[in-house]
């Protein structure tokens, strides 16, 4: 075996030891940096802005016109959950919202009170976050039931 083998067999466990730690840290990056840009989407989109139903299908009926009038926007108490105020002219009820850490799960809850809050109060799931339009389905359901919204 020559000199050079021999440096180069000595040398691989500390090359493949640098190249693991170095593929961690990269990981590491790239989830913060991820995390970072949902977090900033979710607060400079959509919490804090009005929102109106411009889709709501319950299966094959589509129920949009049960909104017309309402507008709903998530406060915030931090970017993971905070109230969540419906108002319909001078008329505003309260209710909650609360999201997932990677932003892919938004449950809404309002009062049962209001007949059409229903459709609304449940666990959604993103389907599609879209600038100004965010497409819901159910969490963990395959039903056909749709809900877009779109900030005014």
């Amino acid at each position: 075996m020559s000199l050079f083998s021999k440096q180069i067999k000595n040398l691989l466990p500390a090359i493949i030891l640098t190249a693991a730690l170095f593929c961690f840290s990269c990981k590491k990056t790239i989830k913060n940096i991820s995390q970072t840009t949902l977090e900033k989407y979710f607060s400079t989109y959509v919490i804090g802005n009005n929102f109106t139903v411009t889709l709501a299908k319950d299966s094959s009926d589509d129920i949009t016109n049960t909104f017309d009038g309402y507008t709903f926007v998530l406060l915030q108490t931090d970017l993971y959950h905070g109230p969540l105020k419906a108002t319909y002219g001078s008329q505003q009820y309260m209710g909650t919202w609360a999201s997932n850490d990677d932003y892919s799960k938004l449950d809404i809850s309002l009062p049962d009170s209001i007949p059409q809050f229903k459709f609304l109060s449940r666990s959604w799931r993103f389907t599609k976050k879209s600038n100004p339009t965010l497409q819901l389905a159910p969490w963990g359901s395959t039903a056909p039931i749709v809900l877009n919204m779109t900030r005014q």
